[in-house]
């Protein structure tokens, strides 16, 4: 991560728009909520990332380091729109077969590291969660207000 959030926040009211589109901070920003919890003035920050992401996007104002992450966001929303929630393994390897292949047996250290800490789940069939199509009219309403992208 480049910037922190104070200083992403910093750069914001400074008005540098483009360096602020072009930091990689929003896309290390794993929605975890930390941040936000430990936060003393109650900033909402992953709601703040989540808006810097779409407007990176929709601005074309991401740097080569984070070329594919837009990429990598579409594959995560196309997996939980058809199963209801993330597939680890077929995130990871999608992503990595389409975007970096050669790189994929770096990779498989920190797989199997994820896997024996039951972060990983190695099954390679899926099936949707109960109540998918009730998930899908949410998306479908987030996607129309733009909440998505």
């Amino acid at each position: 991560m480049d910037h922190s959030p104070r200083t992403i926040f910093a750069m914001v009211k400074a008005g540098m728009r483009d360096e602020v589109l072009k930091s990689n901070t929003q896309w290390y920003c794993v929605s975890c909520y930390y941040c936000m919890v430990r936060c003393p003035q109650e900033i909402h920050i992953t709601d703040i990332m989540y808006t810097l992401k779409r407007m990176a996007i929709q601005a074309g104002k991401y740097d080569a380091h984070v070329r594919d992450a837009p990429e990598f966001s579409e594959t995560f929303i196309d997996y939980v729109k058809k199963y209801g929630r993330s597939f680890e393994l077929g995130l990871a390897s999608r992503y990595h077969l389409a975007h970096h292949p050669l790189d994929m047996p770096k990779m498989a250290p920190m797989g199997l590291g994820m896997w024996r800490k039951g972060r990983m789940d190695l099954a390679f069939s899926r099936k949707p969660i109960k109540g998918i199509d009730q998930l899908n009219k949410i998306l479908a309403k987030a996607e129309e207000i733009g909440g998505l992208t």
